[in-house]
């Protein structure tokens, strides 16, 4: 054999040794990130003693409330679910509430037993669409409200200065389009207290679209909490030991149903965030009186007292992946200039008192991070108090 193709064999040998252990090694790699991913699932997705599909291809598990992620924590651990407080903030009144919310797998008319709740169950394909698993169901770290920072950009309307024991408000339900996987748009309402540093404690909750989350565009209810700035603390909806939810009929993070319209009906569902004086956590009611469960107060640092800033807006994710600003849209995609029936609302936005008593706002500060591309305007009158108009469709003329 000549020297040239001795060379050319041992070349054609190394180079299929390296194709063969590479392939091998990213195999591996795979496999690996798969058990953990099974693992993962095996955490979150309680066994269910009745499972619901919905029109949308969500499965719902009917969980017993006692076994749901919250009490993996250690301090719940053995424990069932707080009775409801037995009264709600002074001055609370429902009948400012006109729609009730409708959730897609609910229009089947099929519902969990009484001592369980609905939870979406979460798929490989949910975890396998965030960027690791320590990072699904969790907010990009980096989120300010006071500027734009990681991509965040925000319309919203802000009190501070006092000392605030929850929020009430309504806000009507679109489907704006996202255009990254990786993006996110929401409405929501934040009770927050820390810096926006490393000791930020906050809780929120509204609807979002995030197809990196939930795997398509339908607009969803959801929640979140944090006691470090979003570093290594709290999650979206039953995704961590945390939030405890003790609703039957509400499932969190599934899609909402109907939807608002351009010129047409407006669909707006009705949330109020407030700490039970008796005990201290803080619970989440939905809609007409609907309680879906509450945060243990234990849960944070600065939120075991009081928040120092309550906020009313829309939030979205630009990533900028074609190097110029993407056309995810905020709220309903149009600008607030437009108003009833295009544009979309916060409506009878109170916060609640160290009386346990709902207060209209005052001293009302807006915040638009970039308004040519996402604007906000506040107004008053007898039927809606308090309101605002926000959002808008990313990129255009004046928002590259």
């Amino acid at each position: 054999m000549s020297s040239k193709s001795s060379i050319r064999l041992t070349f054609v040998g190394t180079l299929f040794f390296f194709v063969f252990v590479t392939e091998s090694v990213r195999i591996n790699v795979t496999e690996t990130r798969l058990n953990r991913v099974k693992l993962h699932l095996k955490k979150i997705n309680k066994p269910s003693v009745k499972t619901i599909q919905s029109p949308d291809g969500d499965i719902i598990d009917c969980v017993h409330s006692h076994l749901q992620p919250a009490f993996d924590h250690p301090k719940l651990r053995g424990q069932r679910p707080l009775e409801p407080p037995l009264e709600r903030p002074k001055g609370y009144n429902s009948s400012d509430e006109r729609f009730e919310t409708i959730q897609l797998w609910a229009e089947l008319n099929e519902f969990c037993p009484e001592g369980t709740i609905p939870i979406r169950r979460t798929s490989e394909h949910d975890v396998l669409r965030a960027n690791s698993i320590r990072r699904f169901g969790r907010k990009i770290r980096g989120v300010r409200h006071d500027t734009m920072s990681g991509g965040h950009e925000h319309a919203v309307a802000f009190v501070n200065g006092d000392q605030y024991y929850g929020a009430k408000a309504s806000m009507n339900v679109w489907t704006p389009e996202v255009t990254d996987p990786n993006e996110f748009s929401l409405s929501q309402l934040w009770v927050t207290s820390g810096s926006f540093g490393n000791d930020l404690n906050t809780i929120e909750a509204g609807w979002q679209v995030s197809p990196e989350l939930y795997g398509d565009g339908y607009p969803r209810f959801f929640t979140y909490w944090t006691t470090d700035a979003y570093q290594a603390t709290g999650c979206y909806n039953l995704l961590c030991s945390g939030f405890v939810q003790t609703n039957s009929r509400i499932a969190i993070g599934a899609a909402i149903s109907p939807r608002s319209s351009y010129n047409g009906q407006q669909f707006d569902i009705g949330v109020m965030i407030w700490k039970d004086p008796k005990h201290g956590h803080w619970w989440l009611q939905l809609g007409h009186g609907v309680l879906i469960g509450y945060w243990p107060s234990f849960l944070f640092t600065h939120l075991q007292k009081e928040a120092s800033m309550i906020q009313f807006g829309g939030e979205i994710v630009n990533s900028r992946s074609r190097g110029y600003h993407t056309n995810t849209q905020m709220g309903s995609g149009h600008f607030a200039d437009e108003g009833f029936g295009k544009a979309a609302y916060f409506r009878n936005l109170q916060v609640v008192d160290w009386d346990n008593s709902l207060l209209p706002l005052t001293n009302m500060h807006l915040l638009a991070d970039h308004p040519n591309c996402y604007d906000i305007k506040a107004g008053k009158n007898n039927v809606w108090g308090n309101y605002i108009y926000y959002g808008g469709p990313g990129r255009n003329a004046g928002c590259q």
